[in-house]
């Protein structure tokens, strides 16, 4: 590469370009070196640079070329050939109506004007998408009523959709920019006034679409129908703005009934969908602009208005979605919205989290999954804004572990040490629970960075929770000999740790950041080691709880002399140890199925130059170095346990190929048993199943001899 570097004195005459004021010309005694510096620059070889020690090679990359169009956005403006004007500039030349607009015009306007918000939701500029309307940088100029309630209910919602999606802090630059380049977002005028204009043009418009609807048995005039239909139209518009705008503000009261009302107005703006998909074509139609972006031109839209206000980098097109995209994506956002809400049908932790994680997989919008965090913690205190964290930590650990710390019928229970212990405990569990749920409100790639870091903050818990353990087992001890206290605030969070370090194995495959050759220690991980851990502390987990239950038993037919009929319980960890099971076969399946698949040659491998295969196995398991329990298997150990010379004989592909078809058989069982089944287990039938057939036809030599 080589760095040509412009001499500042083209010719003699040309001067300094850099203006330097008189006064230094005549202070200083100015000596040209152009010569001496164009000598000086046929010294360096090809490819060489010369840099100042502020300057290397760092900045260089991310420094940028002013003025050349390539590299500052603010040029893009000097290269159309029409004149750039602002609203106040366009209304002075005619150039764009604020009052007796056409109806086609007004439809027109709402759907760019939509298509331009939803731009903005997927992570552009204000500046580049709904500010390029002109219409909404001062609606007090516009005099068509109809236009200016719906600027400014648009302005309303920019500024609720930004309240909230800051408040929740769960985005990255990639996901939302909040910057609002100074506009006003209609602050000066109060919600309720806002949606009580939107209100009054709707009455309005229902007048006027009752006044234009055919009577019966009279002959119908087109024109008159046609007028009927664009009121409609509009009115349908207007009616989802005002229903839209009032479910934001909803979200931002504290009552926990604000919930049901939002849900409630979700769904009648989801009523209006169709009809407003349908007057699509009613809208004047917008040109797209020749210029780069595909960015819609039409009255009221100036996509280069504010080119000089966009920090000097290089050019981002934000392209602007279609209207038929449009009103699909409302029609998602709005089902995504209604799912949030049911949020709060929850109630113990545990639901909380895996609703958080299905809801997550989704892959849901930036602005639904702000919403579901400020429903969930309200100003960062309350639970839903009625229940505590702690309250909520100690309802999971007796649904889950049964502690005899928190049963009512133990002498710990009113303990004063025992309550120090445990109230100091479940407070610290409360900041660790609450990063988790705030981690899954996150993109799913951002996730799983998040999921690396906060096993540091589970490992001190895990800690803190066999230390506080053993205390409170002491304590029992002296006071009821019978009970124990061993390993029950440690097996749960135990059970998180494990969890936590799943998902993020899990996470690389939907990532796609595996190669396939990796595949077989990341399967070999999960089914040998985390889910086997797994399955031991649910089932320690269970076993707590069967413990207590029976000690309850006791003291309680000590009191009453009758017999109790005993009904079968439900044990309430029963699904997910199956689950655990199921999952464990299907990884064991596909970690035999990838070693036997490498035995037959069938999988590429990289020429390993820079890293071994040993640097990429501690890469991917690196963050679980910090986790004391389950202690981290390092590559030796794992190539020792995986090393298949220790059978005697040792197993050929037919063999591993066999083996994964029964582990495959053993999920498909498993899962086949479970009641009521659920999507997720019908979605790992549905790959159980072909892959016992598959595997059959590999272990009896279909297509062996193909290789990579």
């Amino acid at each position: 590469v080589t760095m040509v570097m412009k001499s500042a004195v083209e010719d003699d005459d040309a001067g300094w370009g850099l203006g330097i004021p008189e006064k230094m010309k005549n202070n200083a005694n100015w000596v040209d070196i152009t010569h001496e510096f164009k000598g000086a620059c046929k010294e360096l070889n090809l490819g060489e640079l010369l840099h100042d020690k502020l300057f290397g090679l760092f900045e260089a990359m991310s420094a940028i070329e002013m003025m050349d169009p390539k590299m500052d956005a603010g040029m893009i403006g000097n290269q159309v050939n029409r004149k750039v004007l602002n609203f106040e500039q366009a209304i002075k030349e005619g150039a764009i109506k604020v009052k007796d607009l056409s109806l086609p015009e007004l439809i027109g306007i709402i759907d760019t004007c939509f298509c331009c918000l939803i731009t903005w939701l997927e992570g552009h500029s204000l500046a580049q998408t709904v500010f390029t309307c002109l219409y909404v940088h001062n609606p007090d100029l516009i005099e068509e009523p109809a236009l200016k309630a719906f600027a400014l209910g648009i302005l309303k919602v920019c500024d609720i959709a930004r309240e909230k999606v800051n408040k929740a802090a769960v985005f990255e630059e990639e996901d939302f920019q909040a910057m609002t380049y100074g506009f006003k977002m209609a602050n000066n005028v109060t919600d309720l006034r806002v949606t009580g204009m939107l209100k009054d043009v709707e009455d309005e418009l229902q007048r006027k679409v009752k006044s234009t609807r055919s009577r019966q048995g009279e002959q119908r005039n087109p024109e008159v129908e046609l007028e009927h239909q664009q009121y409609l139209a509009l009115f349908n518009r207007i009616k989802f703005t005002r229903l839209l705008l009032t479910a934001l503000i909803t979200f931002t009261k504290k009552e926990t009934s604000s919930v049901g009302e939002a849900q409630k107005l979700v769904a009648q703006a989801a009523d209006l969908l169709s009809a407003i998909h349908s007057s699509i074509q009613h809208g004047i139609q917008s040109q797209n602009d020749t210029t780069k972006g595909d960015h819609p031109i039409m009255m009221g839209f100036e996509p280069l208005v504010n080119q000089r206000l966009l920090p000097p980098t290089f050019p981002r097109y934000a392209k602007i979605i279609k209207r038929e995209d449009m009103v699909a994506y409302f029609g998602k956002l709005i089902e995504r919205i209604k799912t949030v809400c049911d949020v709060i049908n929850t109630t113990n932790l545990h639901g909380i989290l895996d609703f958080f994680c299905e809801f997550s997989e989704q892959s849901p919008c930036v602005l639904s999954r702000s919403l579901l965090q400020t429903t969930f913690l309200i100003d960062n205190k309350k639970v839903f804004g009625t229940h505590l964290m702690q309250d909520m930590v100690k309802d999971a650990l007796r649904y889950f572990v049964s502690p005899p710390v928190l049963s009512y019928k133990c002498c710990l229970f009113n303990n004063h040490q025992a309550k120090d212990y445990i109230d100091s405990f479940v407070t610290h569990c409360s900041r660790p629970f609450c990063s988790l749920i705030q981690i899954h409100g996150h993109n799913r790639a951002r996730q799983r960075d998040k999921l690396g870091h906060i096993l540091e903050e589970f490992a001190t818990l895990q800690d803190e929770a066999e230390k506080v353990d053993a205390a409170l087992h002491s304590l029992l001890m002296k006071l009821e000999p019978q009970r124990q206290h061993l390993a029950c605030l440690g097996t749960w969070i135990l059970y998180h740790n494990l969890r936590i370090m799943i998902q993020y194995l899990l996470s690389g495959f939907e990532l796609e950041l595996y190669s396939m050759h990796e595949y077989y220690y990341i399967y070999w991980y999960l089914s040998e080691f985390l889910y086997a851990w797994l399955m031991s502390t649910l089932s320690r987990a269970d076993s707590s709880q069967m413990a207590e239950e029976r000690i309850l038993e006791e003291q309680l037919k000590g009191r009453s002399s009758k017999k109790t009929k005993k009904k079968k319980k439900v044990r309430p960890l029963s699904k997910e140890i199956t689950m655990s099971q199921a999952y464990q076969n299907m990884c064991a399946g596909m970690y035999k199925t990838m070693v036997a698949l490498d035995m037959d040659g069938k999988v590429r491998k990289p020429q390993f130059e820079l890293d071994s295969e040993q640097v990429r196995y501690e890469h991917r398991f690196a963050p679980f170095n910090s986790v004391v329990t389950p202690p981290p298997v390092h590559y030796i150990q794992f190539k020792e346990m995986s090393d298949l010379k220790k059978y005697n004989p040792p197993p050929g592909s037919a063999d591993l190929y066999l083996a994964a078809s029964k582990h495959f058989q053993q999920a498909k069982l498993i899962l086949e048993n479970v009641p009521s089944p659920d999507p997720e287990v019908n979605r790992i039938l549905k790959v159980a199943k072909p892959n016992i057939v598959v595997m059959k036809l590999l272990a009896g030599g279909h297509k062996k001899e193909t290789k990579v």
